[in-house]
């Protein structure tokens, strides 16, 4: 894309050139660059800074229309639409499916392995939220008074559901069918998030659009697009909303290496799902979702392809 809406001020859009918009200065550029729509079907899209290898800056979005002009098929849109061809089967075919954390995505197959999460220094996180009777992170165990009605329920009976009608998956493919509009984020299938908790689907994945802190810290599948990180690359901002931070400083170089990502650009338009908290900010002025455990296993990121 050559081209992007700037709707910042709602009342006055302005379209930018690629050209035009990579000259403003950093401080406009990052104001601007959460508020920016294709000029064609009017969905969410993402500007890409100019790399230190060449690579020209542009413009994109994830979200276009399957008859948007601007929509350029590509292996990574081939991949997310076979993804929601295959998620949406299995809501068909299915009584629950079970998210496999451990399941190696396809694009890390032949990397070397990551730091294991244990050896990650584990520094003491801020978490400004109440102190009450909150969900154990350590021990991922969900009491049933500290959760919404209806959210998470305790699922003893998982043996009693035959093992071929329980289908399971990784988050790889579960995020690039909730990219491509696959019918998961809506459903009523219960999703189990280990053999003791089940959820209905559409009380667990939820956008960062959509998302607002939980009772207690309650956890969901958060998933959308980043829009950058910031200069350090100690918080990622998600593209959908402009309240709302993740911070990843605790096991930064972890990710970095999973991910191979050497510079920040590398995180603007991905896709990103993570199994987390919401919760406020000390000021209430902005919503924090933190990775439960600090468990990589539990966040992927689906870089673009360049």
């Amino acid at each position: 894309m050559l081209d992007a809406i700037c709707i910042y001020d709602e009342a006055s859009p302005e379209t930018y050139t690629v050209f035009k918009f990579q000259k403003l200065n950093e401080a406009d550029i990052e104001k601007y660059r959460q508020s920016l729509l294709c000029p064609a079907c009017k969905q969410k899209a993402y500007f890409r800074k100019a790399s230190k290898d060449g690579r020209a800056a542009c413009f994109g979005s994830r979200y276009h229309h399957a008859d948007c002009k601007e929509f350029k098929p590509s292996k990574a849109k081939a991949r997310e639409e076979l993804a929601a061809i295959e998620v949406n089967q299995q809501l068909v075919d299915s009584d629950a499916l079970m998210i496999d954390f451990s399941r190696q995505p396809l694009s890390f197959q032949g990397r070397k392995p990551s730091i294991p999460p244990n050896d990650i220094d584990k520094k003491a996180s801020v978490d400004p939220t109440p102190k009450r009777k909150q969900i154990s992170a350590d021990n991922d165990v969900l009491l049933s008074d500290t959760v919404e009605v209806g959210a998470c329920v305790k699922a003893d009976d998982l043996s009693e559901v035959p093992m071929s009608r329980v289908a399971t998956q990784g988050l790889e493919k579960l995020l690039l069918s909730l990219l491509r509009g696959s019918e998961l984020a809506k459903s009523d299938l219960w999703v189990y998030t280990d053999k003791k908790y089940r959820w209905r689907a559409k009380n667990l994945f939820v956008n960062f659009a959509d998302a607002e802190p939980t009772e207690n810290g309650a956890p969901r599948m958060y998933w959308g697009t980043l829009s950058h990180s910031d200069k350090k690359m100690h918080w990622l901002n998600p593209a959908d909303c402009s309240d709302l931070g993740i911070p990843i400083e605790d096991y930064q170089e972890a990710l970095l290496t999973n991910l191979n990502i050497q510079d920040r650009r590398d995180f603007e338009g991905a896709g990103i799902i993570l199994f987390g908290k919401c919760f406020w900010n000390k000021d209430k002025t902005r919503k924090i979702i933190q990775l439960w455990s600090k468990d990589l296993s539990r966040l992927f990121i689906a870089k673009l392809e360049d």
